[in-house]
């Protein structure tokens, strides 16, 4: 039953049925009663794997494919109508081509498969800094990764309310085809589609699709930015905060530092330090003339080679 009278949701699910022919249409409500039951569903089929209780309470293990473990930069496409409107840095293709190539591809593509309608926002619900999307897939891996990494459900959909102004995200695993794998993005219609592909880099849509791409684009059309940046919080003995906003590559140590803990000797001096963000910020300027970040997402997402006890206590700490 879906969960909202929004005739520009109802006809992006419509349609994405009508491409995919899945078996079921699940809307996601964000209750942990949904959640859970996704989650016994998904051990039962060996989607999930349980860890243990003692040890790590509340964890679960996912594994990907043997040939979908990262993020694919080649097969990534920013689907603008000019090609100059990609960036210079990203590869381009014709959104008419594009739109043809994946309709193609994902056509029957959830057959035998129940497709979830995740209602989502980026930052915090009711924020004048957030922006709603709508993430359609056929894997419950991408859903109880998405509960994590955004917030989700029925109180997106009640703020909404009757906009058109919303992200659509297609996800399909498909046959998880490497030859077929694209990230498709389109900043003029506010879409993204991803098919072939289970990782969580190219298929959790909020993450870098829609908050650093598609937001790049919003940002450029609404005067504010989308930064591949951490943000970090510092204060001092005299209780003055500063925060300090860092950009590095992918895998370069942004969530080492912003989950910084302050040596023992500064602790003793008074000295905190806290997350605000590990990855993404969106950066506004005041009227001051003064930069205002938020971190739109919810949870943390990061790549594990070179995280230790050294690296990054805190991390492990968490987990």
């Amino acid at each position: 039953m879906a969960l909202t009278t929004n005739k520009n949701v109802l006809k992006f699910v419509e349609d994405s049925a009508a491409l995919t022919n899945p078996s079921r249409v699940i809307w996601i409500d964000g209750s942990e009663e949904q959640l859970e039951a996704l989650r016994r569903e998904a051990m039962a089929t060996g989607e999930l794997i349980k860890l243990s209780e003692e040890k790590l309470p509340g964890c679960y293990y996912h594994r990907s494919a043997l040939n979908d473990v990262a993020r694919v930069e080649g097969r990534t496409f920013i689907c603008a109508r000019r090609e100059e409107d990609a960036g210079p840095t990203n590869n381009w293709m014709n959104p008419e081509k594009a739109y043809a190539l994946s309709a193609d591809i994902m056509r029957g593509g959830m057959s035998g498969r129940d497709m979830y309608v995740i209602p989502f926002s980026m930052g915090p619900v009711r924020s004048p800094f957030s922006k709603a999307g709508i993430e359609i897939t056929d894997s419950i891996y991408v859903v109880v990764s998405m509960a994590i990494m955004t917030r989700i459900g029925q109180k997106v959909l009640d703020v909404l309310g009757d906009s058109n102004d919303f992200v659509r995200g297609l996800h399909a695993k498909c046959k998880l085809e490497e030859e077929n794998r694209y990230i498709l993005h389109f900043p003029e219609d506010n879409t993204i589609i991803s098919c072939n592909s289970g990782y969580g880099g190219n298929v959790l849509l909020g993450k870098k699709c829609f908050a650093l791409r598609i937001a790049s684009f919003q940002g450029k059309q609404e005067g504010w930015m989308a930064e591949h940046m951490l943000i970090l919080g510092i204060e001092n003995p005299q209780g003055e905060v500063k925060y300090i906003a860092a950009a590095f590559p992918s895998a370069c140590g942004k969530t080492n530092l912003a989950m910084l803990i302050p040596p023992e000797l500064y602790q003793k001096k008074g000295y905190k330090v806290w997350t605000v963000g590990d990855d993404i910020a969106w950066i506004r300027q005041a009227p001051d003339g003064r930069l205002w970040a938020i971190n739109p997402e919810a949870g943390f997402f990061g790549v594990a080679p070179g995280t230790s006890v050294k690296s990054n206590p805190n991390a492990l700490e968490s987990t």
